[in-house]
C-alpha cells in the first residue's frame, strides 16, 4: 500500500511519528496523523481543512485537551479517563510537584529506548495504532472510490473521517468537517484543477 503513496503523504507519515515524539506517546494515533497533514502544507488535506476553517493551532489544542501529555494512553484510555472525571493534566501536575518536572517523562523515554530496540524495525520506530492503521487502509479504499490509483493527503484525510470511532474523526467533526464536506471540497478542487 505504501508504494502507492504521494511524497506529500509518505511526509505525512514522518510527521505523525514526529507529532507522537513530541507529544512523547509511545504510539502514531490518528490524532498525530491528522495534526502531520498541517506539516505539508502544499498538500491537498492542509488546503481543505484551511477551506474548512480548521487549523492547525485548533488541532493541536484538541489534541491537548482529549488526550492531554500523559505518555503511553491510547485514544480509548484517555477518554475512559475523562468519562469518570480524572483530569490528566492535574495529575501530571500533582506528579511534577512531587518528583520534579519531566519525572513522567524519564521513565518513558528509558522504557521506550529498549522496548524500540526489541520492536520490529529497531530502535526509534513507534508502532501505529488499530485505528491509525484501519484509517490508512481506508484511504486507499478512499482513493479507488475516487478513481485515483495513488494515496494523497485528501485521501488520508477521507479515511480519517470514514474511520469513525478515531479521535481524528472526532476532533474533525467537532469542528464540523464530515467526510461529505471534505469530499465536497476535495472533488471541487480537482475539477478546478482539470479545468484549468
Amino acid at each position: 500500500m505504501f508504494e502507492r503513496f504521494t511524497k506529500s503523504a509518505r511526509e505525512t507519515v514522518t510527521h505523525a511519528q514526529q507529532e507522537a515524539r513530541d507529544r512523547k506517546h509511545g504510539h502514531i494515533g490518528t490524532e498525530h496523523l491528522l495534526v502531520a497533514l498541517f506539516n505539508v502544507p502544499h498538500g491537498v488535506a492542509a488546503e481543505v481543512l484551511d477551506e474548512l476553517g480548521v487549523t492547525k493551532a485548533d488541532i493541536d489544542a484538541d489534541i491537548e485537551r482529549a488526550v492531554g501529555a500523559c505518555p503511553g494512553l491510547s485514544d480509548r484510555d484517555s477518554e475512559a479517563l475523562r468519562t469518570i472525571g480524572i483530569n490528566l493534566d492535574e495529575v501530571r501536575r500533582q506528579i511534577e510537584d512531587v518528583f520534579g518536572p519531566g519525572a513522567l517523562d524519564r521513565g518513558s523515554d528509558r522504557h521506550r529506548r529498549r522496548r524500540g530496540s526489541r520492536e520490529k524495525g529497531g530502535p526509534g520506530r513507534m508502532p501505529f495504532t488499530p485505528r491509525s492503521k484501519k484509517a490508512l487502509e481506508l484511504s486507499l479504499r478512499q482513493a479507488i472510490n475516487i478513481g485515483d490509483n495513488y494515496i494523497g493527503t485528501e485521501h488520508l484525510l477521507l479515511g480519517l473521517l470514514t474511520a469513525s470511532d478515531s479521535l481524528a474523526c472526532e476532533l474533525l467533526n467537532a469542528r464540523g468537517v464530515t467526510l461529505e464536506a471534505a469530499k465536497t471540497a476535495i472533488t471541487g478542487r480537482q475539477r478546478g484543477a482539470a479545468g484549468a
